[in-house]
């Protein structure tokens, strides 16, 4: 009999509270992927750190190089399946540019192969309880699948990522000014009406206070990730009908039977893909916006941001991600799967804008030490951090870190994973405390925009406008600025971290405020990065690149 021995990193987290209530039915039936090691992986990573070094000899690559140069084997995925069937499991498909090798199977058959014995749990979250699928230990592969197979997502289903987004109280159910001359109808727009009762922004006004560059997006694609929810065409029409804006080709991409799935509530998941595709139509009305939907587990995921990377339809030239996790709630082998994905991005030359979370500093972990979001703490990220905003005649007149605590806080920090990147060497970071030390680890976020609910965004959703605010605001405004600058120049910008802080310069500095532990100061901070944008500056650096 082959030896089976652990995979590194495949124990799951199981979170505070969780209770095992069982084992889980010998035929439950699933699908799980297997992700498989690239060819030439030294030659990658030589590829990857040139890229992300901003080294003019190095260029990215079409994906159908990548493929060539860097996909799995043809000899893996035979291995691979003569594994599968071994174990009676069914390949139900190969992808070697992606390096996925989607298996399908029951428990019984997935516990044999390797190794685990999949449990039931339950776990109660305020007045909710939720019950997912996990291992009891690491997963288990035969020596000789040990170096093909870098990670096995999928036999847990717990839905880890969330939504960055928080809803403006006050505003929850706008109503616009009507006149009783007019017979009750409106006098302006809702949207107006809006800003009238809070301190509330349209991307178009945030665009113009951020000093965009002129442009549409024409040309480009603008991939959203989604786990879960979805968008009604009709709020889209009359949202865009408002700004006065063209309506951008909004393409929903379905990943792994999840699909564009509106519940028409604004406090789930709705409110995130909604926002997420109105924040970025508005700025890039002429880009095709293509929502990848998928199941809100860590196989959904990977699955979605890979399936975003190596679309050769679409070509997405930017990747939004308004969702994540601490990563202390991820197992190892998908914060490394992800991450690997996210250098897969650099390869292709497709920039990753990733929202870094509205619970500060902790990242909502109740164990009083900090945390930092994932994906937004991945090195091959540009991570976004949030602020609150104050303007007067389509000025700023003040910004700050978004932290009052009552609606959140921009998310940020210092990596327990990731490694110090060359780019944010010799930088430090500022504690509340006052206490000041140099930066050691990734820091997190590298840019900022508004995200405060009170100074949010307008949007509409279920059929009302409502103001929204959170880092996953952040991330497509960043990404439709990208998406500008991409159209402009001719080709995709790429990897941008390091190009923009050798050029601080192109960012208004945010130096007051905090978001729990950290605090704001001169240069860049663990709050809000580098700051928020000067758009026609940030255009000149990566535009010139």
């Amino acid at each position: 009999m082959t030896r089976q021995q652990p995979v590194a990193g495949s124990d799951h987290p199981t979170p505070a509270g969780a209770q095992c209530v069982g084992a889980c039915d010998p035929a439950e039936h699933f699908d799980i992927v297997l992700i498989l090691r690239r060819q030439a992986l030294a030659e990658f990573h030589d590829l990857v750190d040139k890229l992300a070094a901003n080294d003019p000899a190095a260029q990215p690559l079409s994906r159908e190089e990548y493929e060539r140069r860097f996909g799995a084997s043809a000899e893996d995925i035979k291995r691979v399946a003569q594994f599968a069937s071994a174990h009676g499991l069914t390949v139900v498909h190969a992808d070697a540019a992606a390096r996925r090798v989607v298996l399908s199977g029951t428990v019984q058959q997935y516990n044999a192969a390797f190794g685990v014995a999949l449990q039931r749990f339950e776990h109660q979250v305020g007045k909710s309880t939720f019950h997912f699928r996990q291992p009891s230990g690491p997963v288990h592969l035969p020596d000789d699948m040990h170096e093909v197979v870098t990670a096995v997502v999928g036999l847990d289903n717990r839905a880890k990522a969330r939504p960055h987004f928080r809803i403006n109280p006050t505003t929850t159910a706008l109503t616009p000014e009507t006149s009783p001359a007019a017979g009750g109808a409106p006098i302006h727009p809702p949207i107006r009406a809006a800003r009238a009762v809070s301190h509330s922004f349209t991307p178009l006004q945030l665009a113009q206070l951020y000093d965009f560059p002129a442009g549409d997006g024409s040309g480009q694609c603008i991939a959203l990730v989604e786990m879960g929810g979805g968008y009604d065409t009709a709020d889209l029409t009359a949202y865009f009908n408002e700004l006065g804006v063209g309506a951008p080709r909004v393409e929903a991409v379905s990943v792994d039977q999840a699909t564009n799935a509106p519940s028409g509530d604004p406090n789930g998941p709705d409110g995130e893909v909604t926002l997420d595709v109105e924040i970025a139509g508005a700025l890039a009305p002429a880009a095709l916006i293509a929502v990848y939907f998928a199941p809100n587990s860590e196989a959904g995921f990977v699955d979605a941001v890979s399936a975003a990377l190596h679309d050769s339809q679409r070509k997405p030239s930017v990747i939004s991600i308004s969702w994540g996790a601490p990563e202390s709630a991820w197992s190892q082998q998908t914060l490394g799967a992800l991450n690997d994905a996210m250098q897969t991005a650099v390869a292709l030359g497709v920039t990753v804008c990733a929202a870094s979370g509205d619970s500060g500093s902790s990242d909502g972990v109740g164990d009083g030490a900090d945390h930092v979001d994932f994906p937004a703490s991945s090195p091959y990220a540009l991570g976004c951090g949030g602020t609150h905003i104050t303007a007067s005649n389509g000025h700023i007149t003040h910004e700050t870190v978004w932290g009052n605590g009552e609606d959140g806080a921009t998310g940020g920090g210092v990596s327990a994973t990731f490694a110090l990147p060359a780019w944010q060497k010799g930088l430090r970071v500022v504690r509340g405390s006052g206490g000041a030390g140099a930066l050691v680890r990734r820091g997190v976020p590298d840019v900022s925009a508004d995200a405060d609910p009170a100074t949010g965004y307008v949007v509409r959703v279920g059929g009302a406008d409502t103001v929204v605010g959170g880092t996953s605001a952040v991330a497509p405004l960043w990404a439709a600025l990208i998406a500008r600058i991409n159209a402009a120049r001719g080709k995709p910008v790429g990897f941008a971290n390091a190009k923009l802080y050798a050029q601080p310069g192109a960012f208004n500095d945010v130096t007051s405020g905090s978001n729990g532990d950290f605090s704001a100061g001169p240069g860049w901070d663990a709050c809000t990065g580098l700051g928020t944008p000067v758009g026609s500056k940030v255009a000149a650096v990566l535009g010139s690149a």
